[in-house]
Protein backbone atom coordinates (compact mmCIF):
# COMPACT_ATOMS: atom_id res chain seq x y z
CA UNK A 1 0.00 0.00 0.00
CA UNK A 2 1.34 3.41 -0.95
CA UNK A 3 -0.16 6.79 -0.14
CA UNK A 4 1.38 9.68 -2.02
CA UNK A 5 -0.68 12.87 -1.57
CA UNK A 6 -0.50 15.81 -3.93
CA UNK A 7 0.27 19.26 -2.57
CA UNK A 8 -2.11 22.20 -2.68
CA UNK A 9 0.09 23.79 -5.36
CA UNK A 10 0.00 20.63 -7.49
CA UNK A 11 -3.79 20.41 -7.20
CA UNK A 12 -4.15 24.06 -8.24
CA UNK A 13 -1.92 23.47 -11.26
CA UNK A 14 -3.96 20.42 -12.24
CA UNK A 15 -7.22 22.37 -12.05
CA UNK A 16 -5.76 25.27 -14.02
CA UNK A 17 -4.58 22.91 -16.77
CA UNK A 18 -8.07 21.43 -16.97
CA UNK A 19 -9.76 24.83 -16.99
CA UNK A 20 -11.53 24.57 -13.63
CA UNK A 21 -11.45 26.79 -10.57
CA UNK A 22 -12.21 24.08 -8.01
CA UNK A 23 -12.79 20.37 -7.65
CA UNK A 24 -16.49 21.09 -7.13
CA UNK A 25 -16.52 22.51 -10.65
CA UNK A 26 -14.62 19.48 -11.95
CA UNK A 27 -17.22 17.08 -10.53
CA UNK A 28 -20.25 19.23 -11.38
CA UNK A 29 -21.43 16.78 -14.05
CA UNK A 30 -21.88 14.08 -11.38
CA UNK A 31 -25.38 14.26 -9.77
CA UNK A 32 -25.17 15.74 -6.28
CA UNK A 33 -26.66 12.66 -4.48
CA UNK A 34 -23.88 10.50 -5.94
CA UNK A 35 -21.04 12.70 -4.73
CA UNK A 36 -19.13 11.94 -1.52
CA UNK A 37 -19.34 14.86 0.89
CA UNK A 38 -15.67 14.92 1.84
CA UNK A 39 -13.41 11.97 2.58
CA UNK A 40 -13.72 10.95 6.21
CA UNK A 41 -10.98 9.58 8.43
CA UNK A 42 -7.82 10.66 6.58
CA UNK A 43 -6.09 13.55 8.36
CA UNK A 44 -4.15 15.98 6.19
CA UNK A 45 -0.76 14.96 7.52
CA UNK A 46 0.37 11.52 8.69
CA UNK A 47 3.59 9.58 8.82
CA UNK A 48 3.67 6.31 6.90
CA UNK A 49 3.47 4.17 10.05
CA UNK A 50 0.56 6.27 11.37
CA UNK A 51 -1.25 5.93 8.07
CA UNK A 52 -0.85 2.14 8.03
CA UNK A 53 -2.24 1.92 11.56
CA UNK A 54 -5.14 4.23 10.71
CA UNK A 55 -6.13 2.39 7.54
CA UNK A 56 -5.91 -0.98 9.28
CA UNK A 57 -8.25 0.37 11.98
CA UNK A 58 -10.74 1.38 9.27
CA UNK A 59 -10.42 -2.00 7.56
CA UNK A 60 -11.16 -3.78 10.82
CA UNK A 61 -14.58 -2.11 10.84
CA UNK A 62 -15.66 -4.10 7.75
CA UNK A 63 -18.27 -6.73 8.54
CA UNK A 64 -17.07 -10.24 7.70
CA UNK A 65 -19.52 -13.02 6.87
CA UNK A 66 -17.75 -16.34 7.35
CA UNK A 67 -18.72 -18.91 6.28
CA UNK A 68 -20.28 -17.26 3.23
CA UNK A 69 -23.79 -18.22 2.12
CA UNK A 70 -24.21 -15.25 -0.19
CA UNK A 71 -24.21 -15.61 -3.96
CA UNK A 72 -26.21 -13.77 -6.63
CA UNK A 73 -23.32 -13.65 -9.08
CA UNK A 74 -20.21 -13.90 -6.88
CA UNK A 75 -19.40 -17.17 -5.14
CA UNK A 76 -17.09 -18.61 -2.50
CA UNK A 77 -15.61 -21.64 -4.26
CA UNK A 78 -12.41 -23.53 -3.50
CA UNK A 79 -9.18 -21.83 -4.63
CA UNK A 80 -6.12 -24.11 -4.46
CA UNK A 81 -3.12 -22.40 -2.80
CA UNK A 82 -1.13 -22.91 -6.00
CA UNK A 83 -3.36 -20.41 -7.86
CA UNK A 84 -2.30 -17.21 -6.01
CA UNK A 85 1.26 -18.55 -5.72
CA UNK A 86 1.61 -18.92 -9.49
CA UNK A 87 -0.15 -15.64 -10.23
CA UNK A 88 2.20 -13.73 -7.92
CA UNK A 89 5.08 -14.45 -10.31
CA UNK A 90 6.32 -11.20 -11.85
CA UNK A 91 5.81 -12.58 -15.38
CA UNK A 92 2.09 -12.78 -14.69
CA UNK A 93 1.23 -9.75 -12.55
CA UNK A 94 2.44 -7.41 -15.30
CA UNK A 95 0.31 -9.12 -17.97
CA UNK A 96 -1.83 -6.68 -19.94
CA UNK A 97 -3.13 -6.01 -23.42
CA UNK A 98 -0.51 -7.08 -26.00
CA UNK A 99 -0.02 -3.86 -27.96
CA UNK A 100 3.04 -5.39 -29.65
CA UNK A 101 1.48 -8.83 -29.72
CA UNK A 102 3.93 -11.17 -31.39
CA UNK A 103 6.74 -10.28 -29.00
CA UNK A 104 4.37 -10.93 -26.05
CA UNK A 105 4.35 -14.70 -26.48
CA UNK A 106 3.71 -15.36 -22.80
CA UNK A 107 0.61 -13.17 -22.75
CA UNK A 108 -0.64 -14.61 -26.03
CA UNK A 109 -0.11 -18.15 -24.73
CA UNK A 110 -2.20 -17.40 -21.64
CA UNK A 111 -5.01 -15.91 -23.73
CA UNK A 112 -4.91 -18.83 -26.17
CA UNK A 113 -5.24 -21.34 -23.33
CA UNK A 114 -8.07 -19.28 -21.81
CA UNK A 115 -9.93 -19.29 -25.13
CA UNK A 116 -9.38 -23.04 -25.54
CA UNK A 117 -10.77 -23.84 -22.10
CA UNK A 118 -13.79 -21.57 -22.55
CA UNK A 119 -14.63 -23.32 -25.82
CA UNK A 120 -14.32 -26.70 -24.11
CA UNK A 121 -16.60 -25.56 -21.29
CA UNK A 122 -19.29 -24.02 -23.48
CA UNK A 123 -19.18 -26.49 -26.37
CA UNK A 124 -18.88 -23.65 -28.90
CA UNK A 125 -16.38 -23.01 -31.67
CA UNK A 126 -14.63 -19.74 -30.83
CA UNK A 127 -13.84 -17.59 -27.81
CA UNK A 128 -12.30 -14.15 -27.67
CA UNK A 129 -9.97 -12.70 -25.06
CA UNK A 130 -11.69 -11.82 -21.82
CA UNK A 131 -14.09 -8.87 -21.48
CA UNK A 132 -14.64 -6.60 -18.46
CA UNK A 133 -17.22 -8.84 -16.73
CA UNK A 134 -20.24 -11.06 -17.31
CA UNK A 135 -22.67 -8.17 -17.80
CA UNK A 136 -20.65 -6.47 -20.54
CA UNK A 137 -20.16 -9.88 -22.19
CA UNK A 138 -23.95 -10.15 -22.40
CA UNK A 139 -24.16 -6.68 -23.93
CA UNK A 140 -21.57 -7.54 -26.56
CA UNK A 141 -23.57 -10.68 -27.37
CA UNK A 142 -26.67 -8.51 -27.80
CA UNK A 143 -24.88 -6.26 -30.30
CA UNK A 144 -23.59 -9.33 -32.18
CA UNK A 145 -27.07 -10.85 -32.34
CA UNK A 146 -28.73 -7.65 -33.56
CA UNK A 147 -26.10 -7.23 -36.25
CA UNK A 148 -26.54 -10.85 -37.33
CA UNK A 149 -30.36 -10.90 -37.47
CA UNK A 150 -30.84 -7.21 -38.36
CA UNK A 151 -33.66 -7.01 -35.80
CA UNK A 152 -33.60 -4.19 -33.25
CA UNK A 153 -35.46 -6.20 -30.64
CA UNK A 154 -34.20 -8.68 -28.04
CA UNK A 155 -36.06 -10.86 -25.55
CA UNK A 156 -34.53 -11.44 -22.12
CA UNK A 157 -35.71 -13.80 -19.41
CA UNK A 158 -36.86 -11.95 -16.31
CA UNK A 159 -34.84 -14.55 -14.35
CA UNK A 160 -31.55 -13.23 -15.76
CA UNK A 161 -29.46 -11.45 -13.09
CA UNK A 162 -30.96 -7.96 -12.60
CA UNK A 163 -27.52 -6.32 -12.99
CA UNK A 164 -27.18 -7.93 -16.42
CA UNK A 165 -30.69 -6.83 -17.41
CA UNK A 166 -29.92 -3.28 -16.27
CA UNK A 167 -26.67 -3.22 -18.27
CA UNK A 168 -28.41 -4.65 -21.35
CA UNK A 169 -31.03 -1.90 -21.16
CA UNK A 170 -28.31 0.76 -20.90
CA UNK A 171 -26.52 -0.52 -24.00
CA UNK A 172 -29.86 -0.97 -25.79
CA UNK A 173 -30.94 2.59 -25.09
CA UNK A 174 -27.98 4.06 -26.93
CA UNK A 175 -28.21 1.57 -29.79
CA UNK A 176 -31.96 1.99 -30.37
CA UNK A 177 -32.68 -1.61 -29.37
CA UNK A 178 -35.91 -2.66 -27.68
CA UNK A 179 -35.55 -5.02 -24.71
CA UNK A 180 -38.56 -7.14 -23.75
CA UNK A 181 -38.68 -9.41 -20.69
CA UNK A 182 -39.90 -13.01 -20.80
CA UNK A 183 -42.10 -14.05 -17.87
CA UNK A 184 -41.12 -16.70 -15.33
CA UNK A 185 -43.35 -19.57 -14.25
CA UNK A 186 -44.25 -18.74 -10.66
CA UNK A 187 -44.35 -22.41 -9.66
CA UNK A 188 -41.13 -23.77 -11.16
CA UNK A 189 -39.09 -20.55 -11.45
CA UNK A 190 -38.27 -21.42 -15.07
CA UNK A 191 -38.56 -19.07 -18.03
CA UNK A 192 -41.60 -19.33 -20.31
CA UNK A 193 -40.39 -19.84 -23.88
CA UNK A 194 -40.68 -16.89 -26.32
CA UNK A 195 -43.45 -16.70 -28.90
CA UNK A 196 -42.82 -13.39 -30.72
CA UNK A 197 -40.32 -12.66 -33.46
CA UNK A 198 -37.14 -11.22 -31.98
CA UNK A 199 -33.47 -10.74 -32.78
CA UNK A 200 -32.12 -12.60 -29.75
CA UNK A 201 -33.34 -14.68 -26.84
CA UNK A 202 -31.34 -14.44 -23.58
CA UNK A 203 -31.75 -17.04 -20.88
CA UNK A 204 -29.58 -17.69 -17.81
CA UNK A 205 -29.04 -21.15 -16.34
CA UNK A 206 -28.85 -21.60 -13.44
CA UNK A 207 -30.90 -18.43 -13.36
CA UNK A 208 -30.83 -15.64 -10.79
CA UNK A 209 -33.02 -17.71 -8.44
CA UNK A 210 -30.76 -20.76 -8.78
CA UNK A 211 -33.17 -22.68 -11.03
CA UNK A 212 -31.87 -24.76 -13.94
CA UNK A 213 -33.66 -23.77 -17.16
CA UNK A 214 -34.84 -26.09 -19.93
CA UNK A 215 -32.10 -24.80 -22.20
CA UNK A 216 -32.60 -27.20 -25.10
CA UNK A 217 -36.30 -26.29 -25.41
CA UNK A 218 -35.67 -22.53 -25.25
CA UNK A 219 -32.88 -22.71 -27.84
CA UNK A 220 -35.19 -24.66 -30.14
CA UNK A 221 -37.96 -22.06 -29.76
CA UNK A 222 -35.49 -19.26 -30.47
CA UNK A 223 -34.44 -20.99 -33.69
CA UNK A 224 -38.08 -21.31 -34.79
CA UNK A 225 -38.38 -17.53 -34.42
CA UNK A 226 -35.17 -16.92 -36.40
CA UNK A 227 -33.51 -15.47 -33.30
CA UNK A 228 -29.96 -15.79 -32.00
CA UNK A 229 -29.99 -17.93 -28.85
CA UNK A 230 -27.75 -16.51 -26.09
CA UNK A 231 -26.95 -18.47 -22.92
CA UNK A 232 -25.79 -16.68 -19.78
CA UNK A 233 -24.06 -19.49 -17.94
CA UNK A 234 -22.15 -20.29 -14.78
CA UNK A 235 -18.82 -22.03 -15.51
CA UNK A 236 -18.89 -24.26 -12.40
CA UNK A 237 -22.30 -25.66 -13.33
CA UNK A 238 -20.91 -26.65 -16.73
CA UNK A 239 -18.89 -29.32 -14.96
CA UNK A 240 -22.22 -31.10 -14.46
CA UNK A 241 -24.81 -29.70 -16.90
CA UNK A 242 -25.01 -29.92 -20.68
CA UNK A 243 -23.02 -27.16 -22.36
CA UNK A 244 -24.75 -24.31 -24.25
CA UNK A 245 -23.38 -25.72 -27.51
CA UNK A 246 -24.95 -29.12 -26.80
CA UNK A 247 -28.26 -27.38 -26.05
CA UNK A 248 -28.23 -25.56 -29.40
CA UNK A 249 -27.19 -22.04 -28.37
CA UNK A 250 -25.35 -19.70 -30.74
CA UNK A 251 -23.54 -17.61 -28.10
CA UNK A 252 -22.57 -18.23 -24.48
CA UNK A 253 -21.50 -15.53 -22.04
CA UNK A 254 -20.74 -15.45 -18.35
CA UNK A 255 -18.55 -14.41 -15.46
CA UNK A 256 -15.18 -16.03 -14.64
CA UNK A 257 -15.29 -15.11 -10.93
CA UNK A 258 -16.09 -18.65 -9.70
CA UNK A 259 -12.93 -19.89 -11.42
CA UNK A 260 -10.36 -18.94 -8.80
CA UNK A 261 -11.17 -15.25 -8.32
CA UNK A 262 -11.75 -14.29 -4.70
CA UNK A 263 -14.73 -12.37 -3.40
CA UNK A 264 -13.48 -8.79 -3.38
CA UNK A 265 -16.25 -6.19 -3.14
CA UNK A 266 -17.36 -6.82 -6.73
CA UNK A 267 -14.15 -7.23 -8.67
CA UNK A 268 -12.05 -6.99 -10.66
CA UNK A 269 -13.45 -9.95 -12.55
CA UNK A 270 -13.47 -11.09 -16.18
CA UNK A 271 -16.24 -12.01 -18.60
CA UNK A 272 -16.16 -14.68 -21.28
CA UNK A 273 -17.85 -14.76 -24.67
CA UNK A 274 -17.98 -17.83 -26.91
CA UNK A 275 -19.89 -18.37 -30.14
CA UNK A 276 -20.43 -20.52 -33.18
CA UNK A 277 -17.89 -19.93 -35.94
CA UNK A 278 -20.46 -18.08 -38.07
CA UNK A 279 -20.33 -15.22 -35.53
CA UNK A 280 -16.55 -14.89 -35.42
CA UNK A 281 -16.38 -11.72 -37.56
CA UNK A 282 -18.80 -9.96 -35.24
CA UNK A 283 -16.97 -10.76 -32.00
CA UNK A 284 -15.46 -7.87 -30.01
CA UNK A 285 -11.90 -7.59 -28.77
CA UNK A 286 -9.33 -10.10 -29.95
CA UNK A 287 -8.85 -13.74 -30.86
CA UNK A 288 -5.44 -15.32 -30.43
CA UNK A 289 -4.47 -18.02 -32.93
CA UNK A 290 -1.72 -20.62 -33.22
CA UNK A 291 0.76 -21.00 -36.10
CA UNK A 292 4.45 -21.80 -36.71
CA UNK A 293 7.35 -19.44 -37.37
CA UNK A 294 9.95 -19.63 -40.13
CA UNK A 295 11.81 -22.28 -38.14
CA UNK A 296 8.76 -24.44 -37.58
CA UNK A 297 8.31 -23.54 -33.92
CA UNK A 298 4.86 -23.22 -32.35
CA UNK A 299 3.95 -19.54 -31.89
CA UNK A 300 0.87 -17.42 -31.19
CA UNK A 301 -0.48 -14.41 -33.06
CA UNK A 302 -3.42 -12.05 -32.85
CA UNK A 303 -5.64 -13.59 -35.52
CA UNK A 304 -8.59 -11.21 -35.27
CA UNK A 305 -8.80 -7.79 -33.63
CA UNK A 306 -11.86 -6.08 -35.06
CA UNK A 307 -11.91 -3.15 -32.67
CA UNK A 308 -11.75 0.57 -33.19
CA UNK A 309 -8.02 0.92 -32.48
CA UNK A 310 -7.17 -1.29 -35.44
CA UNK A 311 -9.82 -0.65 -38.10
CA UNK A 312 -12.10 2.21 -39.09
CA UNK A 313 -14.24 3.23 -36.14
CA UNK A 314 -17.52 2.85 -38.05
CA UNK A 315 -16.59 -0.73 -38.99
CA UNK A 316 -15.43 -1.80 -35.55
CA UNK A 317 -17.51 -4.47 -33.83
CA UNK A 318 -17.09 -2.76 -30.46
CA UNK A 319 -15.04 -0.14 -28.64
CA UNK A 320 -14.32 -2.61 -25.83
CA UNK A 321 -10.55 -2.81 -25.60
CA UNK A 322 -9.22 -3.87 -22.20
CA UNK A 323 -8.43 -7.55 -21.84
CA UNK A 324 -8.79 -8.58 -18.19
CA UNK A 325 -5.55 -10.52 -18.62
CA UNK A 326 -4.64 -11.35 -15.03
CA UNK A 327 -8.23 -12.28 -14.11
CA UNK A 328 -8.54 -14.46 -17.22
CA UNK A 329 -5.19 -16.03 -16.42
CA UNK A 330 -6.47 -16.79 -12.91
CA UNK A 331 -9.37 -18.71 -14.43
CA UNK A 332 -6.97 -20.53 -16.75
CA UNK A 333 -4.64 -21.56 -13.92
CA UNK A 334 -7.60 -22.64 -11.76
CA UNK A 335 -9.06 -24.79 -14.55
CA UNK A 336 -5.63 -26.28 -15.30
CA UNK A 337 -5.11 -27.28 -11.66
CA UNK A 338 -8.64 -28.62 -11.18
CA UNK A 339 -8.86 -30.44 -14.50
CA UNK A 340 -12.09 -31.90 -15.90
CA UNK A 341 -12.43 -34.34 -12.99
CA UNK A 342 -11.87 -31.62 -10.37
CA UNK A 343 -14.39 -29.27 -12.00
CA UNK A 344 -16.99 -32.03 -12.12
CA UNK A 345 -16.35 -32.93 -8.48
CA UNK A 346 -16.74 -29.28 -7.42
CA UNK A 347 -20.02 -29.09 -9.35
CA UNK A 348 -21.33 -32.37 -7.92
CA UNK A 349 -20.47 -31.44 -4.34
CA UNK A 350 -22.06 -28.02 -4.79
CA UNK A 351 -25.29 -29.56 -6.08
CA UNK A 352 -25.35 -32.22 -3.35
CA UNK A 353 -24.76 -29.75 -0.52
CA UNK A 354 -27.34 -27.34 -1.92
CA UNK A 355 -29.85 -30.21 -2.04
CA UNK A 356 -29.09 -31.05 1.60
CA UNK A 357 -29.51 -27.39 2.60
CA UNK A 358 -32.86 -27.16 0.79
CA UNK A 359 -34.21 -30.19 2.63
CA UNK A 360 -33.07 -28.82 5.99
CA UNK A 361 -34.70 -25.47 5.23
CA UNK A 362 -38.01 -27.19 4.51
CA UNK A 363 -37.80 -29.09 7.81
CA UNK A 364 -37.41 -25.72 9.57
CA UNK A 365 -40.55 -24.42 7.78
CA UNK A 366 -38.51 -22.14 5.52
CA UNK A 367 -40.17 -22.68 2.15
CA UNK A 368 -38.36 -22.47 -1.21
CA UNK A 369 -40.06 -20.08 -3.63
CA UNK A 370 -39.76 -22.40 -6.63
CA UNK A 371 -40.05 -26.13 -7.31
CA UNK A 372 -37.82 -26.35 -10.40
CA UNK A 373 -34.48 -28.19 -10.48
CA UNK A 374 -31.66 -26.14 -8.96
CA UNK A 375 -27.89 -26.12 -8.74
CA UNK A 376 -26.31 -23.92 -6.05
CA UNK A 377 -28.82 -21.29 -4.91
CA UNK A 378 -32.17 -21.49 -3.17
CA UNK A 379 -34.69 -18.65 -3.07
CA UNK A 380 -36.78 -18.83 0.13
CA UNK A 381 -39.78 -17.05 1.65
CA UNK A 382 -37.91 -15.61 4.63
CA UNK A 383 -35.70 -12.59 5.22
CA UNK A 384 -32.28 -13.89 6.35
CA UNK A 385 -29.66 -11.34 7.37
CA UNK A 386 -26.63 -13.33 6.19
CA UNK A 387 -28.16 -14.18 2.78
CA UNK A 388 -28.88 -12.00 -0.25
CA UNK A 389 -32.14 -10.09 0.13
CA UNK A 390 -34.49 -10.43 -2.86
CA UNK A 391 -37.26 -8.35 -1.33
CA UNK A 392 -38.54 -7.52 2.13
CA UNK A 393 -39.43 -11.10 3.03
CA UNK A 394 -37.51 -13.30 0.58
CA UNK A 395 -33.84 -14.26 0.41
CA UNK A 396 -31.36 -16.07 -1.81
CA UNK A 397 -28.99 -18.62 -0.23
CA UNK A 398 -25.89 -19.94 -1.99
CA UNK A 399 -24.20 -23.22 -1.02
CA UNK A 400 -20.88 -24.21 -2.57
CA UNK A 401 -18.61 -27.24 -2.21
CA UNK A 402 -16.66 -25.35 0.50
CA UNK A 403 -19.52 -25.40 2.99
CA UNK A 404 -19.42 -28.22 5.54
CA UNK A 405 -22.44 -30.01 6.99
CA UNK A 406 -21.79 -28.30 10.33
CA UNK A 407 -21.70 -24.87 8.69
CA UNK A 408 -24.92 -25.53 6.77
CA UNK A 409 -26.71 -26.80 9.88
CA UNK A 410 -25.56 -23.80 11.94
CA UNK A 411 -26.62 -21.35 9.23
CA UNK A 412 -30.10 -22.86 8.93
CA UNK A 413 -30.55 -23.03 12.69
CA UNK A 414 -29.70 -19.34 12.96
CA UNK A 415 -31.95 -18.46 9.99
CA UNK A 416 -34.89 -20.29 11.54
CA UNK A 417 -34.64 -18.15 14.69
CA UNK A 418 -34.66 -14.81 12.86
Amino acid sequence: MNYIPSTEKERSEQLKALGYNSFDDLYSMIPAPARIKGIQGLPKAMSESELFAHVNTLAAMNAVTDPCFRGAGAYDHTIPAAVPALLSMSQFVTAYTPYQPEISQGTLTGIFEFQTMMCQLTGLDVSNASIYDGATSACEAMLMAVAQTRRKHVTVSAAVHPHIISTLKTYARFNEIEVELLPVDMLTGQTIAPEKETGAVFVQSPNYFGIIENMTAIAAEAKKLGATAVAVCDPISLGLLKSPGECGFDIAVGECQPLGLRLSFGGPYAGFLCAKESFVRRMPGRIVGETVDSEGRRVFVLTLQAREQHIRREKATSNICSNQALCALTATVWLSLMGAAGLREAAELTAQKAAYARQQLIEKDITPLYSGPFFREIAVNKAISSAVCLSGDTSLIAVTEKRTKAEIDAFIEKAAKQ
